[in-house]
C-alpha cells in the first residue's frame, strides 16, 4: 500500500484504524493526514475503508469512504476504485484534488504492476 498510495500503518484486519501520511495543503484545510479505518475484506475481491480528513487538532471535514473491487474478466483482472462521501459543498475542493490524484496513483500502480509483470520490483 505505502508503494501504491503514501506512506501508512495499514493492516488487512476489519476494523484496523490507520493513516495514510503526506503533505499538508492549507488551500485544502488539510492537514497530511487521512484517517481510516478498515470496513470490509474480501480476499482477492474487495478492500473498502473510511477515509477522513481535516485541518487537524482532531478536526474532521471529510469523511469518505474508499472501495477497490477486482473483477476477473478473460483477459485477466480489472480493477474498479470508487471514492464517495463528498456530498458537502465546503468538500469540493478536495473532490476535484483527489479527481487528478487517484489518476497519478492508479497510473503508478500501473507502472509497478508492468515492472513486476517483467521481473523488476521498482518502477
Amino acid at each position: 500500500m505505502a508503494q501504491w498510495l503514501m506512506k501508512n500503518d495499514f493492516q488487512p484486519v476489519v476494523g484496523h484504524e490507520f493513516q495514510f501520511t503526506t503533505g499538508p495543503i492549507a488551500a485544502l484545510n488539510f492537514d497530511g493526514i487521512h484517517y481510516c479505518k478498515v470496513l470490509e475484506i474480501v480476499p482477492f475481491e474487495t478492500l473498502s475503508y473510511s477515509w477522513n480528513t481535516g485541518p487537524g487538532g482532531g478536526e474532521i471535514n471529510l469523511e469518505s469512504v474508499v472501495t477497490w473491487t477486482l473483477q476477473p474478466t478473460e483477459k485477466g483482472t480489472e480493477l474498479f476504485l470508487e471514492h464517495r462521501g463528498f456530498a458537502k459543498k465546503e468538500n469540493l475542493d478536495f473532490y476535484n484534488g483527489l479527481l487528478h490524484g487517484w489518476v497519478g496513483k492508479l497510473e503508478k500502480i500501473d507502472k509497478l504492476l508492468k515492472a513486476t509483470a517483467h521481473g523488476h520490483t521498482n518502477a
